[in-house]
């Protein structure tokens, strides 16, 4: 059980790590973290699954768990955790509850969590606990149900809802999408009414992802997307992660787009109907994204990596949109939660509102010069911190998420990884050269990459 309780979620290995005792667990001791309230009213509590196999299982310890405590279940059956939230937040129940391992290869599952409202649950406000109580319990997994379940398929609302942000469907594109054998999949019958031309890859459904890892975010699983792209002259791809809460973008000439540069494209449109609203962006984004909301009368408002973060900062400034370098993007019109699909909709709208290539569109926020995000396996993680702080006590430092160090003409942030034990590095700087040359020099004092 050691370890699988993470920042944001509850993840590791089936059935070593993650089981149907667990799951039980889980589903029991949730009712803990409810607000007062939502437990004196009588929770309800939203519970839907990923592809993988062992899914099913996990899924229905985590039902009985739930009821044995008398929290009535609405299964939503197999869906993307967007579609969690959504559910959780358009039925007006206490929480959700998604059983899935995102990304992670096949032998990993785990369980995705908010409370009312799609408010997520992070290590801070109730995973911790749930560590405790969970590791405590006496519960075998016999209890019996004291509370009941029912299903509902809230998928038609979920695409109208989704539709709904349609704001042009001329003309005609060509679009080729990488769903990676996960719950992108689902998507189709949204995709087929957004009037494109689609190429689709890797869209059935099969939790040991026989094609490839489905993490967007490494170069070598946007290969097939780019490849479809550039055969089809496409005007451009998309790719799904695992559960489908992240997407990745290829321009037409198959090249990928780091998503801080969706954020920057995207927030005018939201800063046009509301001027001088905050966007927020995580701290690995490029100078360029914050420039961008700027540049379009928005307030720039800069947090530290992770979903639970972003939204509650959004939420604290009413904030319109969000985007993280990940492949998260927010949007307060969805319970201020993180929707892929969402995203695409988007871009489709900016694409044929403008009348310009994607490619053209990003232009201009290639201001500078990134590394992109760059592991190190290093074992004191906070002596190698207050070591950077000394190398570089020269520049603007601040410690919102783990150490930033900012320059006239380049700035780096290095970051404990909430996720695997690892610091992550992002570098930018205003020419390749000087991106290259400290580059260079941060990695003498990181050591090798991983």
């Amino acid at each position: 059980m050691a370890g699988i309780f993470k920042a944001y979620d509850i993840r590791g290995t089936y059935p070593d790590q993650v089981n149907e005792s667990i799951a039980f667990r889980v589903g029991y001791h949730y009712l803990d973290l409810l607000d007062e309230e939502d437990r004196a009213r009588g929770p309800v509590v939203v519970v839907s699954r990923d592809m993988r196999s062992h899914s099913v299982p996990l899924a229905e310890a985590l039902k009985r768990g739930l009821r044995a405590r008398g929290v009535v279940v609405i299964d939503i059956g197999l869906a993307d955790t967007p579609l969690n939230y959504f559910a959780t937040g358009h039925l007006r129940v206490s929480g959700g509850i998604q059983v899935t391992a995102s990304h992670n290869p096949a032998e990993y599952n785990g369980f995705k969590m908010s409370r009312r409202d799609a408010i997520p649950v992070s290590w801070d406000t109730g995973i911790a606990r749930l560590e405790e109580l969970v590791t405590s319990s006496t519960v075998t997994g016999d209890e019996e149900p004291v509370a009941g379940e029912e299903t509902r398929d809230v998928f038609e609302a979920y695409m109208e809802h989704v539709l709904s942000f349609v704001e042009t469907a001329e003309p005609r594109l060509v679009l080729a999408a990488d769903a990676a054998n996960g719950m992108g999949a689902t998507y189709r019958p949204i995709l087929d009414r957004l009037n494109v031309e689609l190429y689709p890859l890797f869209f059935e459904l099969d939790g040991t992802f026989p094609n490839h890892e489905a993490n967007p975010l490494k170069p070598e699983n946007l290969v097939d997307l780019e490849r479809e792209v550039k055969a089809h002259r496409c005007d451009l791809g998309v790719a799904f992660d695992g559960d489908a809460d992240r997407a990745m973008f290829v321009d037409e000439t198959g090249r990928a787009i780091p998503a801080d540069r969706i954020t920057g494209l995207l927030a005018p449109r939201f800063l046009r109907k509301e001027p001088g609203a905050v966007i927020v962006y995580d701290l690995r984004s490029s100078w360029a994204t914050k420039e961008a909301i700027e540049e379009a009368g928005g307030r720039p408002v800069r947090e530290r990596v992770g979903h639970s973060f972003m939204k509650a900062t959004m939420r604290r400034y009413d904030s319109p949109f969000g985007g993280e370098l990940a492949g998260h993007f927010y949007y307060r019109d969805n319970y201020t939660a993180d929707s892929s699909i969402m995203t695409l909709v988007h871009i489709l709208n900016t694409i044929r509102e403008t009348g310009r290539r994607l490619s053209e569109l990003v232009a201009p926020l290639e201001r500078y010069f990134a590394t992109g995000e760059i592991n190190f396996r290093v074992d004191d993680k906070e002596g190698m911190i207050r070591t950077l702080a000394e190398r570089y006590a020269d520049g603007e430092i601040d410690y919102l998420d783990g150490i930033t160090v900012q320059y006239d003409d380049w700035w780096f942030n290095v970051r404990p990884s909430n996720t695997e034990p690892l610091l992550r590095l992002v570098l930018e700087a205003r020419t390749r050269e000087l991106m290259e040359e400290k580059k260079a020099e941060l990695l003498s004092i990181l050591g090798d990459p991983v």
